[in-house]
């Protein structure tokens, strides 16, 4: 029987995770006028964090239809929260299921289209 199992990568592996008080701010991040490719780390963990996305808005600012990605990389692979998904000109997508990054994974959007704007709200959990 043939093996079609993903690789699984387990949360909470790192040394300098919570283990004392820390801190915790909400904060955003936005994406100004993305011509038509990925935004690379727009959020990039960073040893003893923890990030808790909340929402993600696109918002095209053209008439053309934009397909838009969303993934994490959790240093290792690519996981798709988002694929192809396609906005209507000067439209709207917001994203606001909830999840985690740790401190080896990075938050990438993407939109096929000349101009669209992200922006991005989360809390960030200090331990440092």
């Amino acid at each position: 029987m043939a093996d079609d199992s993903g690789t699984i990568i387990a949360s909470g592996t790192s040394g300098s995770m919570p283990t004392g008080s820390g801190s915790e701010r909400l904060r955003r991040v936005t994406v100004s006028a993305l011509n038509n490719g990925w935004q690379n780390n727009v959020i990039s963990g960073t040893a003893g964090h923890i990030y808790t996305i909340l929402s993600i808005i696109f918002a095209a600012r053209t008439s053309a239809t934009a397909n838009i990605e969303i993934r994490v990389n959790n240093g290792t692979h690519d996981i798709r929260i988002v694929s192809s998904e396609a906005v209507d000109g000067y439209g709207t997508f917001v994203f606001n299921d909830k999840y985690v990054l740790e401190e080896d994974d990075d938050l990438d959007v993407f939109n096929g289209h000349t101009n669209g704007d992200w922006y991005i709200s989360f809390i960030d959990q200090d331990w440092t």
